[in-house]
């Protein structure tokens, strides 16, 4: 019962942030389709200042309703729910004192929430007068361009935050699991009938051993203190050798391995593609970094750079796919549910840690409810942090979609006797006039505070560290074995029947 409302509970979480980010392809979308209609109608009503403000703040809107949302269910209803069911596993304790346990820690999750928003909204926006250019009143502009309402910048602040700490998780699991994943599956795992020959040699020499130390004090004489701690050290590694005897004998003969055996060439193939995957996230996120590094404004700004001097893979791909609906759509798609597998991939590869002390460990069927809990926030916060990820991966893409703007052009015909002037389309940049291009919500909205922004920029390069260093461990560990973990101990739940597939 635990293991339902603690999966309910996140699962509405995981809907409403994937609305979130599905929102920021619509967001994108509506000023693509505003800037076709402003073209289409020569600057008509429908299309002037006022209407596309309006259109503009609509999207906003909408995306801090959502927002408002999770931030409720982080600390308020997630948080409830939890400390509501600790308490009901107490046969002893009535709902009334149900309900004020868990509104008494629920406070302290309050607290924090409040003084996020007090700090949000009181937090010093300006930007430093330090540069006299063009691109730092670029900057201003957007620092500006939001508004100054002390409520938005206390929800955005908010949500930075919750994606900052979701950056942090990125960088621990999902980098490792964008390595990880693709690697296990073109390995394999070793073979039930190999391991189980090993186990069984193993089983006879510890059974040697014990016979050996045993046979000491058969004439009546007591072992000594060293021999009983040996002998006792002896009979729990032959009771945790039985055990895995038990699971791998299991495993052999199960219809289930014999099934995945027959998919081994699927599992070849679904390896090198998530490697393919991983590497393309990994070059475009190099360059739209290094794009950063060369052509921002500066660490003063939150590295904003406006349009992409370096073009990437992802970046070129999906303001063309805009132009075709919904292959955006299905991209954006495909994106996140990638980073929520490899995201999955790494916490069950590194287990729950809080710093240096592990408190969990992901397996499948043998998992405790309160190890699921915290794999669904941790997904949660990762699936936020996924919104500046997009932006990381697809700057052009997030900050104008498929927007294009004229820009009048001198032809001389063959003859040279003539001259025209035509106006050709041109992808809106940082040169756009303010009045054909218009700057997506989502751009505006992740770059709020600079100092968030700067953070996100460092993280990214963390990212890529951890990846490669990942990808380097998991070239250089072995195949796993087939019931890798079966024979630990720290779970709840009782492993004596192993299922093929918690195995």
């Amino acid at each position: 019962m635990a293991h339902l409302r603690y999966f309910e509970a996140s699962k509405l979480m995981m809907d409403l942030l994937t609305r979130c980010d599905y929102s920021e392809t619509l967001d994108v979308s509506a000023c693509s389709r505003l800037a076709q209609g402003r073209r289409a109608s020569g600057f008509s009503d429908w299309a002037n200042a006022n209407v596309s403000r309006q259109i503009e703040d609509t999207v906003l809107y909408g995306y801090y309703t959502l927002y408002s949302v999770i931030l409720f269910c982080v600390f308020f209803w997630i948080p409830f729910v939890y400390f509501y069911y600790e308490e009901k596993d107490d046969d002893d304790t009535g709902k009334c004192t149900q309900v004020k346990t868990a509104l008494k820690y629920t406070v302290g999750f309050a607290v924090i929430c409040a003084l996020l928003l007090l700090v949000g909204a009181f937090v010093p926006l300006s930007v430093p007068n330090s540069r006299n250019s063009t691109e730092w009143e670029k900057v201003k502009f957007l620092f500006e361009e939001l508004g100054s309402s002390h409520g938005l910048a206390a929800l955005s602040f908010s949500i930075s935050s919750l994606t900052l700490i979701g950056m942090l998780a990125a960088i621990t699991y999902t980098a490792y699991g964008m390595s990880a994943l693709p690697l296990n599956l073109i390995k394999g795992t070793r073979s039930a009938a190999y391991e189980r020959l090993e186990n069984t040699e193993d089983i006879e020499e510890v059974e040697q051993h014990i016979q050996t130390i045993k046979s000491k004090s058969k004439d009546g004489r007591p072992l000594p203190a060293r021999d009983k701690r040996a002998l006792k050290q002896f009979e729990e590694r032959l009771r945790t050798l039985r055990k895995r005897e038990r699971h791998l004998e299991f495993i052999e003969n199960s219809w289930w391995t014999k099934f995945c055996g027959a998919l081994r060439p699927l599992k070849i193939i679904w390896g090198i593609f998530f490697i393919l995957v991983a590497l393309l996230f990994v070059i475009s996120l190099f360059l739209s970094n290094l794009d950063k590094a060369l052509h921002s404004t500066g660490i003063d700004s939150g590295f904003i750079i406006f349009g992409a001097n370096l073009s990437n893979p992802l970046n070129m791909l999906l303001p063309l796919l805009q132009t075709v609906f919904p292959l955006d759509y299905i991209l954006i798609t495909i994106i996140i549910m990638y980073f929520i597998f490899t995201s999955m991939a790494g916490i069950r590869n590194i287990g729950i840690w809080f710093f240096w002390i592990r408190l969990y460990k992901i397996r499948r069927g043998r998992t405790r409810p309160q190890a699921l809990l915290f794999l669904c926030m941790i997904l949660l916060l990762i699936v936020l942090h996924t919104s500046y990820m997009i932006y990381s991966l697809a700057p052009q893409y997030v900050m104008y979609g498929s927007q294009n703007y004229l820009v009048e052009s001198n032809i001389t015909y063959d003859d040279h006797n003539r001259n025209s002037t035509v106006s050709v389309p041109k992808r809106c940049d940082a040169d756009a006039p303010e009045d054909q291009c218009t700057v997506t919500r989502t751009y505006l909205f992740l770059h709020k505070f600079w100092f968030f922004s700067a953070a996100y920029y460092f993280g990214n390069w963390a990212f890529l560290g951890v990846f490669l260093i990942g990808l380097i461990v998991s070239c250089c560990k072995g195949k796993k074995s087939v019931i890798e973990g079966a024979d630990e101990d720290d779970s709840d739940i009782s492993d004596v029947e192993p299922s093929a597939y918690s195995v």
